[in-house]
């Protein structure tokens, strides 16, 4: 009989253990992309615990996923033209969509698209538009119009641009008249030269700071996403927000599951959360990006679902140019940026 005791506490002991591996759930995101309340929620509501981790561009994550695909995460949150290339390497798997009751809550306008046609991989979670901000305090209402002006030996070390490869390139592609996602080698090395030229205005790399660098004013010029310029104008009301004349880039971020994922029940009762309007409505409120969730914005304060930065007007729209994968142009893109940022 103590025999028998012994092995019972010892498969009890191991049963608590399963059950605790199973009630987990590994996220990588951005920074800023999913508030500690959001996963509180979720953690009461279904009992699975969750640990984040985050990145600060799409390469950190790509090159982490194809590096290890098993590194431990069951959820990541790409840009859409990274969904295109993890599909071609197989490192994301087939999304259940029998499973996700609160689907049919996104806008049509962001599905079907070239990353992924027929929606197997991705569920769109977040938009922002790429555009210019600038604090009135030290330039002149409406004195910056176009990605162009941003080259003028006025701005000379003032610069803030944003240390993503193809965030950073399409701002030279645009002001040269070239398509975001061009494969042209010649056009690549035309966008490599156009930025060498904006370097002496360039004050800094970043990306996942933005928001608080024009909010503190260590910056006052420069690339920024709609959101986080929306939420930092909130605290500093010199900030302004413009989307130039020429074009911008309009990124779509999205959850897929990676093929490595141990606990891919578990993402998909994730993803179901997060599709529910409150809770989409709670995760645009805090992140101050943009929903592709018809319901969420429904609930969302008229000043914000109607404010220009975050949802701009039709024809302010039509300008925009969503990022799609550059194949094996990718490498050079890569290239050129790493010897871009050496010169700082």
């Amino acid at each position: 009989m103590k025999h028998f005791g012994v092995v019972f506490l010892f498969l009890l002991c191991v049963s608590k253990t399963a059950l605790a591996a199973d009630n987990a759930l590994n996220i990588y995101t951005w920074a800023g992309y999913l508030s500690d309340a959001v996963v509180s929620q979720f953690e009461a509501e279904t009992g699975i615990r969750v640990k984040v981790a985050t990145y600060v561009n799409n390469e950190v994550l790509y090159a982490k996923l194809k590096a290890n695909p098993d590194a431990g995460y069951d959820i990541i949150m790409p840009s859409s033209y990274f969904i295109s290339r993890m599909r071609r390497h197989a490192l994301i798997q087939k999304i259940d969509h029998s499973k996700l009751e609160h689907y049919n809550n996104i806008n049509p306008i962001f599905l079907s698209k070239e990353h992924d046609p027929k929606n197997e991989y991705s569920i769109p979670y977040l938009w922002n538009g790429t555009g210019i901000a600038y604090n009135t305090r030290y330039h002149a209402q409406k004195s910056v119009n176009t990605w162009q002006d941003l080259w003028l030996p006025r701005y000379r070390d003032q610069l803030l641009v944003l240390d993503d490869t193809r965030e950073c390139f399409s701002m030279a592609l645009i002001a040269l008249g070239y398509s975001v996602n061009d494969q042209d080698p010649e056009h690549i090395k035309a966008a490599f030269e156009k930025l060498k030229a904006l370097m002496p205005n360039i004050k800094l790399f970043n990306m996942d700071a933005q928001r608080s660098i024009y909010l503190d004013e260590d910056i006052t010029i420069g690339m920024g996403l709609n959101g986080d310029i929306f939420l930092a104008k909130a605290q500093n009301p010199y900030l302004q927000f413009i989307y130039p004349k020429e074009g911008f880039v309009i990124t779509l971020d999205s959850i897929a599951i990676p093929v490595g994922a141990k606990h891919v029940a578990n993402a998909h009762r994730f993803i179901d959360f997060v599709l529910r309007p409150e809770i989409a409505k709670q995760i645009t409120l805090e992140s101050g990006f943009s929903t592709p969730n018809l319901a969420a914005k429904e609930l969302l304060p008229l000043q914000i679902r109607t404010d220009p930065i975050l949802y701009p007007d039709v024809e302010t729209l039509k300008k925009g140019q969503f990022h799609a994968d550059v194949g094996e142009a990718t490498p050079l893109y890569e290239r050129y940026f790493e010897r871009l940022k050496l010169e700082e």
